[in-house]
């Protein structure tokens, strides 16, 4: 029997939230809205109470969720570098089509979900990284770990081109996977200004011509048999120990 003299547990801040599901519910939708309003705007521009609002969750009710908005942040990030990790992953590691063309699918549904949204989100990591002298320090090394997991997983898809001979077998592939990131997310970020596809075009041109590749050789659509090596026109790519 319980006594008044039991431990209690400390209480938590703000208005004590519903029944589980709906605890479960409303702290996913806070993160979903939250990654949302993030590939659009800055964190620092993004305000607690638009986020509640969007959401439809009391105010008093953030702090049962998360302990601050620092925290809500941190797990914003790793929400949205889930996210497009498995995104990655589905072009990437799409064996029914060869290497180069998993990449250049990427490129092209990156594409088509700017224009979905008329341009105006962006890549969140990029959009962080961009204010992180105004961020917590601690958000730092979670955008570079992010952007590393993201070369790395390029630079698979890029080693199976080496050894499928669609690029040289003197690439670098890893080399060639942190030029690809450093470019994309600069592309991605003069396409939101431009609201146009055109600088994600110029840089995906450019990338591939760097690897040798004929751009008519990489508009195969999805579901056409895959043509191995069929995009390598003898372009050397980034040599190892190049000074570039």
């Amino acid at each position: 029997m319980t006594t008044m003299n039991a431990v209690r547990p400390a209480r938590r801040r703000g208005r004590p939230p519903g029944p589980t599901s709906a605890h479960g519910d409303a702290r996913a939708a806070l993160v979903r809205t939250g990654v949302a309003l993030l590939t659009e705007k800055g964190f620092s521009s993004v305000g607690i109470d638009e986020i509640l609002r969007a959401v439809g969750v009391p105010k008093g009710s953030f702090y049962h969720y998360f302990a601050s908005k620092q925290a809500f942040g941190e797990v914003l990030i790793d929400a949205y570098a889930a996210y497009f990790a498995h995104k990655l992953d589905a072009c990437l590691a799409d064996e029914h089509r060869t290497p180069l063309q998993r990449l250049r699918d990427f490129v092209e549904e990156a594409k088509a979900g700017m224009a979905r949204h008329d341009y105006r989100r962006g890549c969140l990591v990029g959009n962080l990284g961009q204010e992180m002298a105004v961020l917590p320090e601690p958000y730092r090394a979670r955008l570079v770990a992010v952007f590393a997991d993201w070369q790395t997983r390029t630079a698979r898809c890029l080693e199976a081109a080496r050894q499928a001979g669609e690029v040289s077998r003197d690439a670098d592939c890893t080399q060639l996977a942190a030029y690809f990131w450093i470019g994309w997310e600069g592309a991605v970020l003069r396409a939101k200004l431009e609201r146009s596809a055109e600088p994600l075009d110029i840089f995906a041109d450019g990338f591939f011509a760097l690897l040798g590749v004929k751009a008519s050789a990489m508009v195969q659509r999805k579901g056409a048999p895959p043509e191995r090596g069929a995009g390598h026109t003898g372009g050397t790519g980034v040599q190892g120990n190049t000074d570039r």
